[in-house]
């Protein structure tokens, strides 16, 4: 018997149906889902378009493609129409980044078309928790940022994702949609620091995707002046009070495999290794 399978892009009368997919790994899943359960399948509003693969009629994977191109609950076969897909459409995204071993494949698919990647980072550890730790106290100086702070904040955050990705957030529109990302994080109060006495930020990071089933804490970052002094775990287990009490149940991240200072200190307050991540930088 032949197996009929179809890949299209989806629309708004498929949510329901892409949420029962999304949902199928809610830790994995949680930058997708929080995306569309903002702002549904309307590729305007969602800033992306969702593709699904069906086998039998049914939707079993997806892949997203937007700023990022992100397979979901991808099987091998997936993968392959996926690839299919976003190789006539061409390169629009400035990473590929989801679980390892699909991504992989995907990324092993497209490379002839859309390589060379500027960066591959081949195994990020996806980590989780759902409880404070036992043995560090959350670090008490480490709040919420406001919204008169966003000029206190920004130099931070811009060094974080330069020193992160390679590449500074302010070149093309000038920082224009990297700002407002951050004032969004500000403004629904999912943006957290250490900011000293003289207005200098010490330590910060932000829960960048959140649904009701889990969150994704992104841009940890210490001041240099600052690192190996102890302040990380602290401020980290502040973020994690944070998080549980007014966010989600679950709270994730995921760390670059050679950042060994950085994996430590997420172990040290409760971060558990439950899979990987692969991320290809243009």
């Amino acid at each position: 018997m032949l197996t009929q399978t179809t890949t299209r892009v989806l629309e708004p009368s498929d949510l329901d149906a892409a949420l029962a997919v999304l949902d199928r790994e809610p830790v994995a899943n949680a930058f997708v889902t929080a995306r569309v359960r903002a702002a549904g399948l309307d590729p305007w509003r969602l800033g992306g378009e969702l593709w699904g693969w069906y086998a039998d009629g049914m939707l079993e994977s997806l892949c997203y493609a937007g700023a990022n191109l992100v397979p979901i609950c991808a099987t091998p076969r997936a993968v392959r129409a996926f690839a299919d897909r976003a190789r006539r459409t061409g390169r629009r995204c400035s990473s590929i980044v989801g679980p390892a071993e699909p991504t992989a494949e995907l990324w092993r698919l497209l490379e002839p078309s859309w390589g060379p990647a500027r960066e591959v980072r081949p195994r990020q550890p996806l980590m989780v928790t759902d409880r404070l730790p036992d043995d560090v106290a959350p670090d008490p100086y480490v709040r919420r940022v406001r919204k008169d702070e966003m000029e206190t904040i920004m130099p931070a955050c811009v060094a974080m994702f330069t020193e992160e990705v390679g590449v500074s957030p302010l070149a093309g529109d000038g920082g224009l949609l990297y700002q407002a990302r951050v004032a969004e994080l500000v403004g629904s109060g999912r943006s957290f620091a250490r900011i000293d006495r003289d207005g200098r930020v010490v330590f910060k990071a932000e829960i960048g995707a959140a649904t009701d089933r889990a969150c994704q804490v992104q841009g940890v970052w210490v001041a240099p002046e600052h690192r190996g002094r102890g302040i990380a775990a602290p401020a980290m287990a502040a973020v994690l009070r944070y998080a549980l009490a007014d966010v989600a149940p679950v709270v994730s991240l995921y760390v670059n495999d050679y950042n060994a200072p950085a994996r430590a200190t997420y172990r040290r307050v409760g971060f558990e290794e439950v899979g990987a991540f692969m991320s290809v930088l243009f």
